[in-house]
């Protein structure tokens, strides 16, 4: 995503509920995502490019498609791959960062018509949702994307594979990601269906207490005097978020959700006013991820509180000149 160091996820000052809702949908891709919204200069896309550096190994196949050498089998015939596996690879989960102004083929990928026709064969280009797979999808300003790219997206993220279609010729692959999304309200907003499909949702502010905000100023200018030396000096810390990442994604099937929790959440929902049933489910998977992040295989008060004000403003049901996801509104 970068060149050259990247401003460390654990030297932002503050935003820790930023923070944690980055660190959870890390942890959980089945969250569907985080959408980080608030006013230019809150750290919302350095927070995402820190993140990189902390994420986890895992292995791929080499090819367009990433795919893990348990998939390759299943989907190597469809994907005209060869039918010996190559040899895996470990590398770093990437960050793969989706420009506002990409087209649709650019992000779903594009069928080779001339060869088909000519050939009589499929020629699949790949496009960003094959880059993602099994990876973070980055859209900076993604209430400025055009609303079929981001229900293309969306639709991708909730089953897990990209499907184009053209000319009666058609490719479907893995494409299962964790989303991503940062935004200024100022310049417009998600629609509602859009806004529900992100699992999680934080609002940022700047800092209003003089000592931080002169902090925010220290690290800054110390980074950017000596990039390399600043980062060495947070090494230490981003090593154990790295590590306590891969602990708790280890842990969080082990966690117990009783029928207390359940009914917990079904009524913490009803009280919101939430239309549909996702906010209860995102509520109990964020509950769960939180116990596992703090190394727990139960659920506490504390982590369904805390999922609620992740989970529920950005879904209840508002006044028409209320505005979304505000803090304050949980």
């Amino acid at each position: 995503m970068a060149h050259g160091p990247v401003y460390p996820f654990c030297a932002i000052v503050g935003q820790e509920e930023m923070k944690l809702a980055l660190i959870l949908a890390t942890i959980s891709p089945d969250l569907s995502g985080v959408l980080i919204r608030g006013e230019k200069g809150t750290a919302k896309s350095t927070a995402v490019r820190g993140l990189a550096a902390l994420l986890p190994e895992h292995q791929e196949i080499p090819g367009a498609y990433h795919l893990s050498p348990e998939e390759y089998s299943a989907h190597a015939a469809e994907l005209g791959l060869p039918e010996h596996m190559p040899a895996p690879r470990t590398v770093q989960v990437p960050v793969v960062e989706l420009p506002v102004g990409a087209t649709e083929d650019r992000v779903t990928g594009t069928l080779d018509m001339e060869t088909a026709l000519r050939e009589g064969r499929r020629r699949f280009e790949p496009g960003l949702l094959a880059a993602a797979h099994r990876a973070i999808l980055y859209v900076d300003e993604v209430n400025l994307l055009d609303d079929h790219v981001v229900d293309l997206l969306l639709d991708s993220a909730a089953m897990g594979v990209n499907t184009v279609e053209r000319e009666g010729v058609s490719v479907t692959h893995p494409a299962r990601f964790t989303l991503v999304g940062t935004m200024n309200p100022e310049e417009g907003e998600l629609r509602p269906q859009l806004l529900d499909r992100f699992g999680l949702c934080v609002s940022v502010e700047g800092e209003d207490n003089p000592e931080q905000r002169i902090e925010v100023i220290r690290r800054r200018l110390s980074f950017e005097d000596d990039p390399r030396g600043f980062s060495r000096r947070w090494e230490h810390q981003s090593h154990d978020i790295s590590e306590r990442i891969v602990r708790s994604t280890a842990l969080v099937k082990e966690v117990h959700i009783d029928d207390e929790t359940l009914m917990t959440v079904a009524r913490t929902c009803i009280n919101a006013h939430v239309d549909g049933h996702r906010a209860d489910i995102m509520m109990v998977r964020a509950a769960r991820t939180l116990a596992a992040w703090n190394g727990r295989t139960t659920i506490t008060a504390d982590d369904l509180t805390q999922a609620a004000r992740l989970v529920l403003p950005h879904r209840m049901r508002r006044r028409p000149l209320e505005s979304v996801g505000a803090p304050g509104a949980a």
